[in-house]
C-alpha cells in the first residue's frame, strides 16, 4: 500500500490552491485506507477502541458505485452526556482515489479547530481548512492504532 506518512500537504504545493487541494484529497484517501482497508466494501456502523484514546465511530451513510459517504467522529463522555467531536461527514471517491470533508460539526469544542473553521471565508479556503483537519486527524488515528475492519 502507498504510504504518505512523510508527506506534509502544506509543503507539497502552494497551500489553498486548486492543485494543493487535490493533493490534500489524495492524501486523505491514503490515510483513510490505512484506517479502513476495506473502504470499498464496508457497510454499517463500526467502532475502534485503542488504549489511552477516545472511541472512534465510523458510520457508512451512503454507498454508490464510485463513492462512499462516511460519518467519522469521536464519542466523548462529558458531564452533559455524550459529545461527538470532531464530527465529520466525508465523501470518498473510489475511482478518483480522493476523500474530502463535506461538513464538519458547527459546535467544535477545541479552540484550535474553532480558529481554523472561522479563519477563512472563501470556498477554496474552506475546503482546504476542513480537509487539513481530516488529514491531520487521520494521521493521528493511524498513529494511535485505530483500524476499522468489516467482519
Amino acid at each position: 500500500m502507498l504510504l504518505d506518512s512523510l508527506l506534509v500537504p502544506e509543503t507539497t504545493v502552494r497551500p489553498r490552491s486548486f492543485v494543493g487541494l487535490m493533493s490534500l484529497y489524495e492524501s486523505n484517501y491514503l490515510r483513510l485506507l490505512r484506517l479502513i482497508p476495506e473502504i470499498d466494501s464496508i457497510d454499517g456502523c463500526f467502532n475502534s477502541r485503542v488504549a489511552d484514546d477516545c472511541e472512534l465511530c465510523v458510520e457508512v451513510i451512503e454507498t454508490c458505485r464510485y463513492t462512499v459517504t462516511l460519518s467519522l467522529t469521536y464519542h466523548l463522555s462529558t458531564h452533559e452526556g455524550l459529545l461527538s467531536n470532531p464530527d465529520m461527514m466525508v465523501r470518498v471517491y473510489l475511482d478518483g482515489k480522493q476523500a474530502e470533508v463535506l461538513a464538519i460539526g458547527e459546535r467544535q469544542q477545541h479552540t484550535a479547530l474553532q480558529r481554523l473553521i472561522l479563519e477563512h471565508k472563501e470556498e477554496l479556503d474552506r475546503r482546504w481548512r476542513l480537509n487539513i483537519i481530516l488529514n491531520k486527524w487521520l494521521e493521528y488515528l493511524s498513529d494511535r492504532g485505530h483500524l476499522i475492519l468489516d467482519h
